[in-house]
């Protein structure tokens, strides 16, 4: 049960809902009750999938580029760092603006990606994916529905979150968010580069 909460702890912090609960706010705010639950659901839905494929055959993917695991992780951990700095400073992930030109459907793009599934929830994915083995796979999988589940809810309570919060306070949560992510960024560097050293000693 502790791995699990663990796991499911991290990819919450990983998804940024507060963030994504911003920019779902930004992107729909022209759009009916309906409207916005359904690209919810859509969006979701999209990440979940995306997620999912990037959770299985990560371990796949860094044998065919032969990449260590442990490269990996510095990589994808800098680049989380880097999103978490964006978050805390700015209060917005990098790479993911509010897009001006008009859209059939923005439940994939911008939406799924990369404002829930950006570039460094991408590579903290494959790591976690390449990390877990045998049941704590399926804790894994089961962590990441749970993270996915509490977003949907909040994207399906987005209107009423801005009410009781408001802007700043999203704002604010958001920030408060990126530093957690730059304090598992830092986790995942760290791990990797201790698993280097390890081998070449």
């Amino acid at each position: 049960m502790t791995i699990l909460l663990s796991i499911s702890f991290k990819f919450i912090f990983l998804f940024a809902p507060f963030f994504v609960v911003s920019m779902f706010l930004s992107l729909t705010r022209t759009d009916t009750r309906k409207t916005r639950q359904s690209i919810a659901n859509r969006a979701v839905f999209a990440a979940l999938c995306i997620s999912l494929i990037l959770l299985f055959f990560g371990s796949q993917l860094f044998e065919v580029l032969g990449i260590t695991l442990d490269s990996f992780r510095i990589g994808a951990g800098v680049l989380l760092f880097l999103s978490a700095v964006s978050l805390v400073r700015d209060g917005v992930r990098a790479n993911a603006e509010v897009p001006q030109d008009d859209r059939d459907d923005i439940s994939v793009v911008p939406l799924a990606i990369p404002t829930i599934v950006g570039p460094a929830s991408i590579g903290a994915i494959l790591v976690y994916g390449a990390e877990l083995q045998g049941l704590d796979l399926i804790f894994g999988v089961i962590g990441l529905l749970l993270a996915l589940l509490f977003l949907l809810l909040c994207l399906h309570l987005s209107s009423w979150l801005e009410k009781i919060l408001g802007r700043t306070g999203l704002n604010v949560l958001s920030k408060i968010t990126g530093l957690i992510l730059a304090a598992m960024a830092s986790q995942i560097i760290l791990t990797g580069i201790h698993g280097f050293m390890a081998s070449v000693n």
